[in-house]
């Protein structure tokens, strides 16, 4: 039987094992797939998490391997048959591995979104061949977050202790603890390499402030914990750079343990977690768009704004007129530029999409902007606009989004 490898929706690329054969033919062939991602640059960080002193790997891995799932999906995958003249689809299924991380006592684990994504089966195992089926409680793809419940009746947890990921900084020791290639709870070491990265959630949003290290991450460590020197979790490790192969090249990114605890509570009250949303798509001004003569050096220029939503009807504008700056190829001018959230300064469209992360669907903020009014003059407005509920997915993955 043929075997058909596994192609993952995930757009930022995750290290998940995953493998995908014709239904009642599993297990002959594996194939990873791992997707490049590009990073920002990185500020400089506090000294707030500077030590001289920790647990050391060994020490490490004894306190926390116990508390690492090895989470197992079987996935079912539509897709249209090329030798179906009548457009049916096929179904696909397969499994997909990772990582998992036991956050409490009563079963809980805290993964990634994409090891589960399209999952109709999840097991779990632990040390000394002990395994449970899962339920998928909570879900929010644009941070590639999922929580898992089971029964922990006749298990022995070892619930991992969370981190402060802000105080994490360049440098810092750090240990990876996950199951790469189904090689249950293997160690990994490294560094923290950079800080205030990007990647792509599987929906196409952005993820911000993500932790980049070079502590050996391959396909199936995703959802596992990056630690600290002292055995908290600071990271969850969520995908690699790539040069093509299927292992780690000493880039890999992990989402900031931070951003997991904020949303952990919501997402353990079940369903899907969407976060607020201005609904419109914007760039950053900066030296690129000097020839524009834009009256400020900071900022979000709006180029589209989607009908409907809150950006609509509070009257901000989009851009009117497409244009070629050296730097950023087309660029749709004339519209709003963004400088402040709520008397916030906005320096920049990824600082744009962050703030109105951190805002509820259903706010109302003020939004200060300059405004065209033609012969090259601007003035400053102040529109309110009430906040709706992010989509499911962004159209343009490479556009930030508000």
């Amino acid at each position: 039987m043929l075997v058909i490898p596994f192609v993952s929706s995930l757009l930022g690329g995750g290290v998940v094992v995953a493998v995908l054969a014709a239904a009642g033919d599993l297990g002959q062939t594996k194939k990873t797939v791992v997707t490049t991602i590009e990073a920002a640059a990185a500020p400089a960080p506090s000294n707030a998490s500077q030590r001289s002193f920790g647990l050391t790997p060994h020490e490490a891995y004894v306190k926390d391997a116990p508390g690492v799932a090895f989470v197992t999906s079987t996935i079912v995958q539509k897709s249209e048959s090329p030798f179906n003249v009548f457009g049916e689809e096929d179904e696909k299924q397969g499994t997909a591995t990772g990582s998992g991380i036991v956050i409490d006592g009563n079963g809980t684990i805290l993964t990634n979104y994409h090891v589960i994504e399209n999952a109709i089966k999840v097991t779990v195992s632990f040390e000394k061949g002990q395994s449970v089926e899962a339920q998928v409680v909570g879900k929010d793809p644009s941070d590639d977050l999922a929580i898992l419940r089971f029964s922990p009746d006749g298990l022995r947890l070892h619930p991992l202790k969370l981190g402060n990921s802000s105080t994490v900084q360049v440098g810092d020791p750090v240990y990876a603890i996950g199951n790469p290639f189904d090689l249950e709870r293997t160690l990994t070491t490294g560094v923290v390499s950079a800080l205030q990265r990007q990647i792509t959630a599987p929906n196409g949003f952005t993820i911000d402030n993500v932790i980049q290290t070079d502590a050996p991450i391959n396909p199936g460590n995703s959802g596992g914990p990056l630690l600290n020197a002292n055995g908290e979790v600071i990271g969850i490790n969520s995908q690699i750079e790539t040069d093509g192969s299927d292992g780690s090249v000493g880039i890999g990114f992990s989402i900031p343990i931070n951003t997991a605890k904020s949303k952990i509570s919501q997402l353990e009250k079940g369903g899907t977690v969407r976060g607020a949303y201005l609904g419109l798509t914007s760039i950053t001004v900066d030296g690129s768009l000097a020839a524009l003569n834009l009256p400020v050096k900071y900022g979000a220029l709006v180029e589209k704004v989607e009908p409907g939503t809150g950006a609509a009807k509070a009257g901000i504008r989009g851009g009117t007129v497409s244009t070629t700056t050296a730097e950023d190829g087309p660029v749709a001018v004339g519209g709003d530029i963004i400088i402040g959230i709520g008397g916030k300064k906005v320096k920049s469209s990824e600082e744009l999409a962050s703030d109105i992360e951190e805002k509820k669907p259903g706010d109302t903020i003020s939004v200060e902007i300059e405004r065209a009014t033609g012969e090259g003059h601007y003035e400053k407005k102040t529109l309110k606009a009430t906040l709706g509920q992010r989509p499911n997915s962004v159209e343009n993955p490479n556009t930030p989004e508000g």
